[in-house]
């Protein structure tokens, strides 16, 4: 049971506390109720390039590492489709300099042309590296866009296309950051060696003066069911001959997630699983093979993708996944196995939940999604799923008409 306590500010900022005595270091996280779904079609990677940007220095502040580091600080952040998350770690007794920085970057970044500048080709660079130039790099920006239509999950969170980054311009980046990154939109946890009337003073004393902003309501177009199975076939030069395949699941709150997470593990949660044991150890038929979703609060993919081996063709590599398919909606599976994977999956919140940083996290993660005091029950969904339910699921998901499939091919 992770403990803690929650207060808003005037601003709208909300503001979660967790005590942990055991621990001589405080953890600063500060979520942004923002990311790439939220970006204009015509204009995409903005939430992953302010990622870059507010280390960029903010308008009291040139150097944000060096007065962290100085205090005996480290930090980092990510972005993903559904939010942005920055965070630092310092000793308990230094505090407040986290929160000097992190209230100075969200009162207002140091907007200038020569930082923009030098953060487009720093991300622009990390495009090409990645993306473009990277074998397999452009495999998830094709099976994003032949699988959604209408849902900016269509694009990743690097951006849609290169020159979007590339034509970046100070207005367009003023106009994001002032309408995401306000108190209105985030939410800050502060956990660790702290108690929560300091931390409450400490955040009005920096965070309570920033203007609220305008609380971002989300209005996205929602995919329609997909109606027929989408198909697409690429040539580059890459090693070995790749297979992606997808299909739709349910969004992050929905019970079909819980389900979907431990279909994933059935198929492709490690050596033991079936696709492993099926189509890499007996049958060879690939080198590595994966299944995964991609915790999407939205309608997300449940994703299958492996590397052939050299001489097998993708429709029979296609075919034998098939057959695992089939048999997961034609059978239940066993109370055995399903137990196996519901208790991977409680060992595995356990453990990520065990420090400091990753319990921070986590709260503002749930809290974003509505109480933070989810993270706390949320194993009873996966400990009340039965083989029924899971069998089901397992017919809707993989419905032929709800698949998507890629063949990457090699020119060697």
């Amino acid at each position: 049971m992770i403990h803690f306590e929650r207060f808003t500010l005037a601003n709208g900022l909300k503001v979660l506390v967790h005590e942990d005595p055991s621990t001589p270091m405080a953890v600063v996280n500060v979520l942004y109720d923002v990311g790439a779904r939220d970006e204009d079609p015509h204009r995409t990677g903005f939430a992953h390039l302010f990622e870059h940007l507010m280390f960029g220095g903010s308008v009291h502040i040139d150097d944000y590492d060096e007065p962290l580091q100085r205090a005996g600080g480290e930090n980092n952040a990510y972005t993903t489709n559904d939010l942005t998350n920055y965070y630092c770690q310092l000793p308990a007794e230094n505090l407040e300099t986290a929160f000097w920085l992190e209230s100075d970057r969200m009162l207002s970044l140091a907007f200038s042309e020569k930082s923009l500048d030098v953060q487009r080709k720093v991300v622009s660079e990390e495009f090409k590296e990645h993306y473009l130039n990277k074998p397999y790099g452009d495999a998830w920006h094709q099976m994003r866009e032949l699988a959604y239509k209408v849902h900016p999950y269509q694009w990743m969170t690097i951006g849609r296309e290169l020159k979007h980054i590339e034509e970046a311009q100070l207005a367009d980046v003023k106009a994001f950051f002032f309408k995401h990154y306000t108190p209105a939109n985030a939410i800050l946890v502060v956990a660790g060696n702290v108690k929560t009337e300091p931390v409450r003073r400490l955040a009005e004393k920096w965070f309570g003066g920033i203007p609220s902003g305008n609380r971002y309501e989300r209005h996205l177009p929602q995919e329609p069911r997909q109606q027929e199975a989408r198909r697409q076939e690429l040539r580059a030069d890459v090693p070995l001959d790749a297979f992606y395949k997808t299909w739709h699941m349910a969004g992050r709150l929905e019970r079909g997630y819980y389900l979907a997470d431990l279909i994933t593990d059935i198929l492709g949660g490690g050596a033991s699983s079936r696709l492993y044991q099926k189509l890499v150890k007996e049958q060879q038929l690939f080198s590595n093979i994966d299944c995964f979703h991609f915790g999407s609060l939205d309608a997300g993919l449940l994703s299958i993708e492996g590397k052939l081996v050299k001489g097998i063709t993708p429709e029979a590599a296609e075919a034998a996944v098939e057959a695992e398919i089939r048999q997961l909606t034609q059978e239940r599976v066993s109370d055995k196995e399903l137990q196996k994977v519901i208790h991977k999956t409680e060992s595995t919140i356990l453990f990520e939940d065990m420090g400091v940083m990753s319990r921070a996290n986590s709260l503002a993660f749930y809290e974003l999604l509505g109480d933070a005091a989810l993270m706390n029950t949320e194993l009873q969904q996966y400990e009340s799923v039965t083989t029924t339910e899971l069998l089901d699921e397992c017919q809707r998901i993989f419905a032929p008409a709800n698949s998507n499939t890629l063949y990457y091919l090699s020119n060697n």
